[in-house]
């Protein structure tokens, strides 16, 4: 273009040409040569958003000193420029070009600096990092832009952005957000002045696109201005770099501001045209091109305007060329490179497994056979193992569904065993009990927010069908249409995704081909084409049958689970190797893939392939295909919604002669090869190559989308690892998830392939096959030598769930919490003080007099619906990094790095590792489904020192990204500020025993409230300030180790009160108004029983030893601002005792009472047990707390003991407690904030024991809160997981979750109470079960309503009227044997009162009475040798007497009491026996059976024989 060069040194300008979305090209490049403009005048070029580039630095000029290349007066070396002193005729220079570039109809672009630093300027002022140098590039450019503004549109601020960054210090942040500013100031400074007239950019190397995504996030930019370099011969890698630039640009549109050419021999003008299609694509946000390089590169002259310069090449290309073409030219670093970037929202995570491999049951519930439990049955797999309980999961579905939660994903796939359900295969065997199990999964699935995707087949066909034949006998067809229909009539209204079959080439190739799998058939050259042609067929059917009976009800989807490897050439020189890569895939993928989705028939690849070798081979065809007819091509096509991916590596294919080999490989002509670089796994086949996936997905897009849109879900992802080794730190399972994910999120975003979901193979764990359980593909680790089966999950498991989280791989960013919000209700204030004993005895009056019986009654009902369940920790017990990112030792740190503090010398330097493991933990949560986790702050980890001045960024970090990730899981964070662990620079100036600590802690919940309040909304300031107090200053048991009881731990208790009003009142003042938070303390108490609740002196010391611990703190807080007067007098009595002058227990003053009472919002109690007290006078030395309270202590010993000494389980107490909280207290709000018990360490999975605990212990609760009207608003279990407890070191756990401490990477295994307590959460409760209801209605009218007695039990007369002796008499008689020397010689006395027992049944109204007869009263020997009359009469008045009141005897001639005598030859034993009990029963039939007509011979035979013969605890004691 002739332009005159009106500047001087104008050989320092160049001129480049920008074209951006050129409709007609080769005009435009033909009016480059005039100097006039096209057809339509200069307007023309704003047609075609043309840009004129100026590119000039003018600060270079500046640095070599010459005037007038320069804006300014002087130089910048001089540091005398100010704007006020331009060099006019430079700046005319400049208006005189800008002029003739607008007149030419171009739109100039102006740079206001390349990248360095003139060294005139640097030597003055030194590098970027120089905030005096920023602010006068600042000044120059608001100079510039007000001085040229009005004349360009578009400024590029920093065009080498990338060189400015490398020049600055590594990782200096300070550096780089100083930079990131200054572009900041510049976009300000343009935009205030100029609106949106124009817009300003940044310029990057298309090379330094990690630059881009590390600061994307905060670049303030309009336009991006990118330099490239693109090669001739491709536009992949123009196309690749584009795209991720438009992501990672936050899609502003890019400026190609330079772009430079290689490799132009011979195709230069094809180049041209690429870059023109390229530029034209409605994809790419391109604003404009620099054409320099490209045009210098072309002969321009005689150049034809004619629109066949670009020529299309006519011949058509297969999809697999084409996907070639687009990555085979890839190098391996860019094929590698790692995109971070999410998902789309609404992309779908996904898990699977497969019923053969986890469901075990193999014979229960009425299932049938399958060819793979027969294949295990046969010894046919890896070390004889079977599937026979493989994971178990028939009987583990809350288990399962459990690990789900945890993970996070949206729907879990899983497989239908054909013959669990129809166990013969056909519908008339229909099994209900494995119908109830998939509902019950399909139920839990979808109870938990997750959907169901069931597979129909996934390989294990019923024995009964394979019998007949199998998948080569057509009429399975019909039969798997049937199975087909059944479910989905089932099952339809809640599963809304089907796959029909699920990689079904595994079945044709390995079963009926090779004979690898079952039923073990070796026939590559019928059997296998014929199983593909009717799982086809049977594919469509059931698709057929969705579609005309289920879809417009159910509204789901309908496809199959096809896998392929992808097949890359062995040789990409070699033509041959590339159309054999492509014959592969079509030998695979093709063969079910093309019927179905692309026109009802094989691919013609594979019939002329076949064709050509049975052609080639006519005496021993390798391959008979068989044909579909033109209706079943048309049925076939189009039956799919969308097409499922199993995909997990690839192959490198060349061509070679098969001959008449059969098997793909033989009638393909190619053969399979693996790269000795790909990375393998524990299969002999899988090889992780992910950018295979990637590619395949771009070929089924091709060849199989086009004419049906569809969706890609990748139904089956993953890779096994050997048993053995480090089963749960399966790094190498990350790494290949990772990158495939990666592959499948850049064939998304960058290639606009439709994927939808992503499925990692396998949930579990679970039976491989032929290899059995050597394989591991699991997600979970599950433990096959133990019978429980218990699930842990690997990292993988915790990295899979972090990608759920992230939604792929994009950088975090600021969420919107959805906080739960609290109700402040003000707490009372001006209790009256408890009276000595306190008004709450009631609780004793009311429940002590209880009966065991009603004690331990349950009691079914459910809590309110805004019920918060939780569960706990504590910092020093999980977190671990003991001294990690700054934090400070706590004097938890030092006293367990004492050697012989705690058993084993455990200690919390690394506990649960939670600080590094806190995702683990959040899987966890999420499994159990709490609505709160209460968790406490080191304080040491914020504050090294304890002081504000020491704070440490680090740890704060970490505790908001706690709260942060459990608000996004809609967890509400219950905060503890103190849990014990003391900064040991505190304790080193006094610790609590010193008032300096209340501003000190005032001052940290001061910064804690301000810098998580906004999210926290439930704060503890403390936790069990008693233990504190007395455990760690009065017995010295733990730390700060002080051995004072006597007056150290009231000083304590003084300044723990005196510090949490203080933090309450910080909070209500300068916090409340704007976080609407509650503030509490977490006090723990026992409930205490007197011994004998009969004597007031007893129940008095009960309410004294409430008041003692609880409400020692409670008592100040809920009620006057005082301590209890019980505990007042009796340390002020103690004290003036020990000739002291004044008592041991501190007293607050007036101002002091007014600030503490009323400073909590809500109760928070943690309870563990009940003691039973009784009163003592105690001894007065040496001076202790636990002497001034004048009672002794012990346990239950009729509850259940723990793993800790002096805990036993006593759910009872809790009840108790919660009604004296209520009445002591005025009736405040009540959480649970901590109840757990202990078992031993080994206890992994069955902790019956603690199931048993949650079970009472909150079934107590829910009696206080729906029989007693106790406000109880939440119950938070103790805890989450096993870890450090105190002093019982690792001995002990109280976890919901077992953590295995001798693995580094601290397992966490869900134990039998987390799945218990998961249900108790998901009932809120116990609500009546079923069985447990009642049913309203009437029974028949005939009947019967009885009453039963026995004889021995309560006639008595045991000698009267000649009455033989029984078995029972001797039984009773004999020592030891019956409770209490009770026996039944008198009993109820019923023999001589038969008209009272007749007008008790009388009065019951019954229809009819069973009693039964004494046989040694009516036979004393057994024998009719001698019928006693007497007897005999008895029953016979007894008789008429029911009847006369209209009662029906009802008899049972034997009922436990065998005369003695026959027991004395053998009794029941002896055979004779038969005949004697038939002439009993004869006799008594024959006196009595005119007015009886109900009879029983014998009652319960089965304790007869076993607990009378077998066990010996009945007579006859055998």
């Amino acid at each position: 273009m002739a332009l005159q060069k009106p500047c001087p040194s104008s050989n320092k300008y160049q001129f480049l040409f920008w074209v951006g979305r050129c409709p007609a090209f080769p005009y435009a490049l033909r009016t480059l040569r005039s100097s006039g403009g096209g057809p339509c005048g200069n307007n023309s070029w704003k047609v075609m958003r043309k840009v004129f580039v100026v590119r000039r630095r003018p600060w270079s000029s500046i640095e070599r000193g010459k005037a007038n290349d320069g804006v300014w007066r002087r130089t910048w070396a001089e540091v005398k420029c100010l704007p006020s002193q331009p060099q006019r005729t430079v700046l005319s220079c400049y208006h005189t070009l800008l002029n003739q570039i607008l007149n030419a109809g171009l739109q100039p672009l102006v740079v206001l600096h390349g990248s360095t630093v003139p060294e005139a300027l640097r030597s003055k002022f030194g590098g970027w990092e120089s905030q005096e140098l920023q602010r006068m590039f600042i000044l120059y450019a608001e100079f510039a832009l007000q001085e040229f503004g009005e004349f360009t549109r578009s400024w590029v601020i920093l065009s080498h952005l990338d060189e400015v960054w490398r020049e600055g210090p590594p990782h200096d942040d300070g550096y780089q957000q100083a930079i990131l500013l200054l572009i900041q100031n510049i976009y300000q400074l343009y935009h205030g002045g100029f609106g949106d007239k124009g817009k300003v950019s940044v310029g990057f190397r298309a090379s330094d696109i990690e630059l881009l995504l590390q600061i994307q996030e905060s670049l303030t930019m309009d336009f991006l201005s990118v330099q490239f370099e693109s090669n001739c011969v491709s536009t992949f890698h123009l196309i690749e770099e584009l795209t991720w630039l438009q992501i990672f640009s936050k899609d502003v549109p890019i400026l190609i501001y330079k772009m430079a050419l290689c490799d132009c021999v011979d195709s230069r003008l094809q180049a041209c045209h690429n870059f023109l299609k390229v530029l034209n694509s409605n994809n790419m946000k391109i604003e404009g091109c620099d054409m320099m390089d490209i045009l210098s590169k072309m002969d321009m002259e005689g150049l034809s305007t004619s629109s066949g310069v670009f020529k299309y090449s006519s011949e058509k290309t297969n999809s697999y060329q084409t996907v070639w073409d687009k990555f085979g030219v890839q190098l391996e670093s860019e094929r590698d490179i790692f995109l971070n970037k999410p998902f789309p929202s609404d992309f779908q995570w996904a898990t699977s497994s497969e019923s053969f491999k986890v469901e075990g049951g193999w014979a229960e519930g009425g299932k049938g056979e399958t060819i793979w439990d027969r294949f295990g049955h046969e010894n046919k797999v890896y070390d004889n193992q079977t599937a026979d309980q493989a994971c178990d999961s028939y009987h583990k579905v809350d288990y399962d569904v459990y690990l789900l939660r945890g993970l996070q994903v949206y729907t879990h796939q899983f497989s239908i065993s054909w013959a669990r359900i129809f166990p013969s295969g056909y519908r008339r065997s229909q099994s209900d009990k494995g119908v109830l199990y998939y509902d019950e999964l399909i139920n839990a699935l979808v109870n938990s927010r997750i959907q169901p995707v069931i597979t129909l087949y996934h390989w294990d066909l019923p024995q009964e069908l394979q019998n007949q034949g199998g998948w080569t006998n057509a009429s399975i067809i019909e039969a798997f249409k049937d199975y087909a229909d059944f479910c989905f009539s089932k099952f339809g209204d809640r599963v809304k995704t089907w796959n029909t079959f699920s990689s079904p080439w595994v079945v044709s190739h390995a079963g009926y081909g090779v004979g690898d799998h079952p039923p073990q058939v070796q026939d590559y050259v019928v059997a296998s084409y014929q199983v593909t042609h009717n799982i086809i067929k049977s594919h469509a059917e059931a698709w057929h049958v969705y579609n005309d009976k289920y879809r417009t009800k159910h509204g789901g989807k309908v496809g199959i689970a096809l896998n392929s490897d992808w097949a890359e050439p062995l040789d990409p020189s070699r033509p041959e190797d590339v159309v054999a890569a492509y014959r592969s895939i079509q030998f695979t993928l093709g063969w079910f893939a093309h019927p179905i989705f692309v026109d009802g028939d094989y691919p013609a690849t594979l019939k002329s392939q076949i064709d050509k070798k049975n052609k080639l081979c006519p005496h021993s065809k390798p391959a008979i295909l068989p044909r579909f007819t033109p209706k079943e091509s048309q049925r076939i096509n189009g039956t799919a919604d969308f097409f499922g991916l199993n995909h997990y590596t690839s192959r490198l294919i060349n061509s070679s002669d098969g001959g008449c080999t059969v098997g793909p490989q033989g009638v393909g002509d190619f053969q399979t090869h693996v790269d000795p670089s790909w990375s393998p796994t524990a299969s002999e086949w899988i090889y992780s190559t992910p950018w295979g996936l990637r590619r395949l997905l771009n070929y089924i897009a091709l060849e199989y989308l086009n004419i049906k849109k569809v969706p890609v879900y990748i139904t089956g992802n993953g890779m096994p690892t050997d048993f053995g080794g480090t089963p749960l730190n399966d790094t190498t399972r990350v790494d290949y998830l990772r990158r495939y994910i990666n592959e499948a999120l850049k064939a998304r975003l960058l290639d606009g392939v439709d994927v939808q979901r992503f499925t990692v193979q396998s949930l579990l764990d679970g039976f491989e096959g032929q290899q059995g359980y050597s394989q591991r593909f699991g997600l979970h680790h599950v433990n096959f030598e133990d019978p429980d089966r218990p699930r842990t999950p690997k990292q993988s498991a915790y990295f899979y769930s972090q990608v759920i989280t992230q939604n792929g791989f994009g950088i975090r960013r600021g969420h919107v919490f959805k906080v739960a919000q609290t109700q402040f209700k003000p707490p009372s204030k001006g209790l009256t003080p408890s009276e000595v004993p306190s008004k709450s005895k009631v609780v004793w009056e009311r429940f002590s007099q209880q009966s065991k019986f009603h004690r331990q009654i349950f009691h079914y009902g459910t809590f309110p619906s805004n019920f918060t369940w939780g569960v706990s920790s504590s910092a020093y017990q999980t977190e671990g990094a003991w001294k990690a990112d700054g934090k400070g030792p706590s004097i938890w740190d030092v006293f367990t790095h004492k050697p012989g503090s705690i058993p084993g010398n455990a200690n919390g330097d690394v506990a649960c590792d939670s600080y590094h493991r806190f995702q683990e933990d959040l899987y966890m949560l999420r499994a159990l489904q709490v609505k709160s986790y209460r968790f406490s702050l080191s304080w040491s980890r914020i504050f090294p020192t304890g002081l504000r001045s020491s704070l440490n960024l680090k740890g704060v970090d970490f505790y908001n990204s706690i709260i942060d990730d459990i608000l996004l899981n809609g967890i509400t964070p219950m905060v503890t500020l103190y849990y014990w662990d003391l900064p040991q620079e505190l304790q080193n100036i006094g610790g609590w025993e010193s008032s300096d600590m209340i501003e000190i802690f005032a001052d940290f919940s001061d910064f804690c409230f301000s810098t998580f309040g906004d999210r926290v909304k439930f704060w503890m300031t403390f936790n069990q300030p008693h233990t504190i107090a007395w455990s760690g200053y009065g017995l010295g048991q733990i730390p700060p180790n002080v051995r004072k009881p006597g007056s150290a731990p009231y000083r304590v208790a003084h300044n723990l009160i005196k510090a949490h009003a203080k933090a309450y009142h910080i909070y209500n003042e300068k916090y409340r108004k704007s976080q609407r938070g509650l503030i509490s303390l977490a006090l723990d108490s026992y409930w205490v029983e007197p011994k004998d609740v009969r004597v007031l002196r007893e129940v008095a010391a009960a309410d004294r030893a409430m008041q003692f611990h609880l409400g020692w703190f409670a008592h100040p807080i809920f009620k006057n601002g005082d301590y209890p007067d019980a505990m007042k007098w009796q340390v002020g009595n103690k004290s003036e005792l020990q000739g002291l002058a004044e008592s041991r227990l501190p007293v607050f003053t007036e101002e002091e009472r007014k600030y503490i009472s009323g400073t909590s919002d809500v109760f928070c109690l943690n309870h563990f047990t009940t003691k039973i007290v009784s009163h003592i006078t105690a001894r007065l030395t040496p001076p202790s707390y636990e002497y001034d309270r004048d009672l002794t202590e012990e346990e239950d010993a009729n509850s259940p003991s723990t793993a800790i000494k002096n805990q036993r389980a006593v759910a009872w107490g809790l009840r108790r407690l919660l009604n004296w909280v209520k009445y002591e207290y005025g009736d405040p709000d009540i959480y649970i904030t901590d109840s757990g018990v202990a078992t031993e360490s080994k206890t992994k999975w069955d902790d019956s024991a603690r199931v048993f605990y949650f079970k009472t212990y909150i079934d107590e609760a829910l009696k206080a809160s729906n029989l007693d009207d106790v406000k109880v608003k939440g119950f938070t279990a103790a805890s989450l997981m096993d870890s450090f407890e105190w002093l019982h070191g690792f001995k002990v756990g109280f976890g919901l979750h077992h953590v295995n401490f001798e693995d580094s990477t601290r397992p966490r295994t869900p134990k039998y109470s987390a799945h218990f307590y998961h249900r108790v959460i998901k009932d809120n409760g116990f609500p009546t079960p079923e069985d447990e209801k009642i049913l309203y209605g009437n029974f028949a009218k005939d009947f019967i309503w009885s009453t039963a007695t026995a004889s021995y039990q309560i006639e008595g007369g045991w000698r009267a009227d000649g009455k033989g002796l029984s078995i029972w008499d001797k039984f009773a008689h004999t020592p030891l044997r019956v409770f209490n020397n009770d026996n039944g010689d008198v009993a109820c006395d019923s023999y001589n009162k038969i008209d009272e027992d007749v007008s008790m049944l009388r009065q019951l109204k019954v229809t009819h009475y069973r009693f039964s007869v004494s046989w040694p009263r009516v036979l004393p020997d057994g024998t009719t040798n001698f019928v006693n009359e007497v007897g005999l009469s008895y029953y016979s008045h007894l008789v008429d007497a029911l009847l006369k009141a209209n009662i029906q005897p009802h008899i049972t001639l034997y009922h436990w009491d065998l005369p003695q005598a026959l027991q004395d030859i053998g009794g029941w034993e002896n055979e004779t026996i038969v005949f004697k009990f038939r002439d009993y029963a004869n006799l008594i039939f024959s006196r009595l059976g005119h007015k009886v007509k109900f009879w029983i011979t014998i009652n319960e035979p089965y304790n007869i024989a076993n607990v009378g013969h077998g066990y010996g605890a009945a007579a006859p004691g055998l």
